[in-house]
């Protein structure tokens, strides 16, 4: 075994390396959520949300949201549910069923956002 072979192996060394990667994992990480919440803490972008829901949600309730894969989601059809309902179904889906969670990808306000819109389109 040659000097840099043991100096590869040297348990000190080995242990710095990992503690150097668990930093640097921690500041991307840190990194990453300070960059999330100063998006989060951005204006809701209407527009961009109305494609979402024409485009997204469109590709399965129809682009028209008349119904497809899923159920109408026209104000008319949906008017007996209360907006944190809807908000609620958009964040966390319906399981054992074609909807899923959408959490992941939008932020509280921005379903809450959408739910408004389903329910109200006129007025956003």
């Amino acid at each position: 075994m040659d000097r840099f072979e043991r100096a590869y192996r040297n348990p000190v060394r080995q242990v710095r390396r990992r503690r150097s990667a668990l930093t640097g994992n921690a500041v991307f990480t840190g990194a990453l959520m300070i960059a999330t919440a100063a998006l989060a803490a951005d204006s809701i972008d209407p527009d961009a949300l109305k494609r979402l829901v024409h485009q997204d949600c469109g590709s399965c309730h129809g682009l028209t949201l008349k119904g497809g894969l899923g159920p109408d989601l026209r104000a008319e059809t949906i008017e007996h549910y209360d907006a944190d309902v809807l908000k609620s179904v958009i964040l966390d889906g319906i399981p054992d069923t074609a909807m899923p969670p959408w959490r992941p990808l939008i932020s509280e306000e921005e379903a809450d956002w959408v739910a408004r819109y389903l329910l109200q389109p006129e007025n956003m």
